[in-house]
């Protein structure tokens, strides 16, 4: 069933903290496609590029500047991870909605503390867990809730890549919140935890791999719940073809190679003008398999534009935001078990 999604007469008024490769990639060919949206500042050091890219837009220095001295309703924060609390924090307290890219924070006290100010001041604040919205999760998705693979009993998500060598990014090298367990482990950790709920436990292998690597770059996290086990692992020193989904059941198993399209589109500029712009080449469909046939499954028709026309209704109607940050609490609470269980040896029971 198709969501019909409202067009108010007022544009969502929005500003971005930082111009690199999550802002012009994942955020603003959204804010410019989608009339519910107007792009109308954006806070980076990079200000000559800033007034190439987009001369529309007022550049605003720092990002404190912008947070305070802007007329912007919704901030998107797309910063280094460490100091997600601190802008996230400024933008609420400007009386500004937000949303924080993934990993929403490095400290449960720090999602608290932000959830609390939210709540008082009634404003909407989001994290960006755009693969949700990938066509290959929404097929299991849909596989699962139709029973078509009987009751799951292992479920198997990678994220994998090859990157052998350390690269000089703050993403790999930063002291807080750097690594792959706070980049692409909220990505597996938040559709595990859509699908399954919260686990009754982690155990975790968690290594920095390559050569002078000073974080996480390989994790394996067994989930385990009563009736399943749930494996979830990020690896790069995977140079062949990649396992995305393995879906084993009573009934049937759903295997999926490859990582959904929409990322590499964006990366080449395409225009997520229409539907259409994230549907999946039928020659990367996955399959089922029964105890006696296989067959290609279509994948599903994802689109990261979903995230934002439901970000809309809830800023304008009071609903509630497409991906809470309660929600993703939950996953950063994951993601410290997992390093504590690597830390400690052992298995870590999640309390609820």
């Amino acid at each position: 069933m198709t969501t019909q999604y409202s067009e108010f007469s007022r544009p969502v008024k929005t500003a971005i903290v930082g111009y690199g490769f999550s802002a012009k990639t994942f955020h603003i060919p959204f804010l410019q496609t989608l009339q519910n949206f107007s792009l109308s500042a954006i806070s980076s050091r990079q200000a000559e590029t800033v007034k190439r890219d987009c001369p529309e837009v007022i550049h605003f220095s720092s990002a404190k500047e912008m947070l305070c001295d802007s007329d912007a309703e919704l901030v998107i924060i797309t910063a280094p991870n460490d100091v997600h609390f601190s802008l996230a924090k400024l933008a609420l307290e400007n009386n500004k909605h937000v949303v924080v890219e993934k990993p929403f924070v490095t400290e449960i006290a720090e999602g608290e503390a932000l959830i609390a100010l939210a709540n008082e001041k009634n404003l909407t604040l989001s994290v960006y867990q755009n693969r949700r919205w990938d066509g290959d999760f929404l097929s299991v998705d849909k596989l699962i809730k139709e029973n078509r693979l009987g009751k799951v009993k292992v479920f198997e998500s990678h994220f994998d890549r090859f990157r052998p060598k350390v690269q000089p990014r703050w993403r790999e090298t930063a002291n807080v919140g750097g690594g792959i367990l706070f980049d692409l482990g909220p990505h597996l950790i938040d559709q595990a935890l859509q699908l399954f709920g919260l686990p009754e436990a982690i155990t975790a292998t968690c290594r920095a791999m390559r050569e002078n690597s000073e974080n996480i770059d390989f994790f394996h996290l067994t989930l385990h719940y009563p009736d399943k086990i749930v494996l979830l692992q990020a690896n790069l020193f995977c140079s062949g073809p990649n396992i995305r989904f393995r879906v084993q059941g009573d009934v049937g198993s759903y295997e999926k190679m490859g990582l959904d399209p929409q990322e590499s589109r964006l990366k080449t500029g395409l225009i997520p003008d229409r539907a259409s712009w994230a549907d999946e080449d039928e020659a990367e469909y996955g399959f089922v398999y029964d105890a006696e046939q296989s067959h290609r499954v279509k994948t599903e028709r994802g689109g990261y534009q979903l995230y934002y026309q439901e970000l809309a209704e809830a800023i304008r109607n009071g609903g509630q935001a497409p991906v809470t940050a309660e929600q993703a609490l939950q996953g950063i609470r994951l993601i410290l078990l997992a390093i504590e269980s690597n830390e400690k040896s052992k298995t870590i029971k999640v309390s609820d």
